[in-house]
């Protein structure tokens, strides 16, 4: 008998281990570059994953990068917080904190920042039947959707 209940605690041990393991893996599903196309505007952002799981999301390219009449990189001056307006357009930071959502299959529990508009919105993210990345932010209950599609 005693030998029955440290086979089952092992494997009720090992059956947690896993789902966990599996969990880490979905959650893990936003890893990665992606491409967007939305009106004039078109750019790679890369999501990466921080110490304590959360997830982050930075611009690493836009098509319309450089002041055609200067030469230089646009940089994000509409941003709030006035110690982040020298950032280069191509490493804004436009997610911090993204959690993973096991129950309802997405991530959430964050704010996108919109840099052509300056402000932020909650966001929630989550891949759609045909693979893309649906990023919905919204303020006050009024939303809008954009597509990434993965590199």
């Amino acid at each position: 008998m005693k030998r029955l209940k440290i086979i089952l605690t092992a494997f009720f041990l090992s059956a947690s281990v896993f789902a966990q393991d599996n969990l880490n893996e979905r959650a893990d599903n936003i890893l990665g570059e992606y491409h967007s196309v939305y009106k004039q505007d078109e750019g790679r952002f890369v999501f990466t994953k921080n110490s304590d799981g959360t997830y982050d999301c930075t611009t690493t390219w836009s098509k319309n990068s450089v002041d055609p009449a200067t030469g230089k990189k646009y940089l994000d001056v509409k941003n709030p917080d006035k110690s982040l307006r020298d950032t280069p357009c191509d490493r804004i930071k436009i997610i911090k904190g993204l959690r993973y959502n096991a129950e309802k299959k997405q991530w959430d529990d964050a704010r996108i920042y919109d840099p052509t508009r300056g402000i932020t919105a909650k966001v929630t993210v989550k891949f759609t039947s045909d693979g893309r990345l649906s990023l919905r932010g919204s303020v006050l209950g009024i939303g809008e959707t954009v597509y990434w599609n993965k590199l």
